[in-house]
């Protein structure tokens, strides 16, 4: 994943797919994050969360565009590009955590920073947070959010599938309770990024 610092005016999101599977699971999964893995790119991370469509390019480009200060550098753009290894599940969540992290690597300006969390309601109306694949196929509805780190405000959401008005509420609550372990995250990796230095 590399963020590329060019001379236009938007951001710009490229994602490639590669699929595998993985094993069940019902709460955040692992994460992991290297940053600076590019030589030549002015930024660029690999995020991992556990082990596109046009559509998602379009909702992860919103996103950025929502809060990259684009008015400190008129006419330029920026490129950032997503190389999907292997979707373990919640793909979208975890291209938005990849692209803020790589925007944060860049040192791109930004208002706040942002991520993304997954949340699927299976049959019997139970919540889980960062489905794998095999619990999104299995599941009623899936719904994502882009939460900011500042005022944890909605960003974006994106959803799939039947639910009530109070189980979207029940999903936005859980997503943003998780955006604090994820900013927390950011936090630390970037400690350890820069604490080496």
């Amino acid at each position: 994943m590399e963020v590329v610092m060019r001379a236009d005016a938007k951001v710009r999101v490229e994602s490639g797919t590669e699929s595998s599977p993985r094993g069940p699971g019902c709460s955040l999964r692992h994460f992991a994050c290297e940053q600076n893995l590019l030589s030549r790119p002015d930024g660029s991370a690999s995020f991992l969360q556990g082990v596109a469509e046009k559509s998602q390019e379009r909702l992860i480009r919103n996103t950025c565009e929502a809060v990259v200060l684009g008015a400190l550098h008129p006419r330029t753009s920026i490129t950032v590009v997503l190389q999907v290894v292997s979707d373990a599940g919640s793909l979208l969540a975890c291209c938005l955590n990849a692209a803020c992290m790589a925007l944060v690597d860049a040192g791109v300006p930004m208002r706040a920073l942002f991520c993304g969390v997954t949340c699927a309601l299976d049959s019997d109306g139970n919540l889980l947070l960062d489905p794998t694949a095999k619990q999104e196929k299995k599941a009623r509805a899936v719904l994502t959010f882009a939460l900011d780190s500042v005022e944890q405000k909605l960003l974006m959401s994106t959803t799939k599938g039947l639910y009530s008005d109070a189980e979207l509420q029940q999903c936005l609550a859980a997503a943003q309770a998780a955006s604090q372990h994820i900013f927390r995250f950011y936090r630390e990796s970037l400690q350890r990024r820069y604490s080496k230095s």
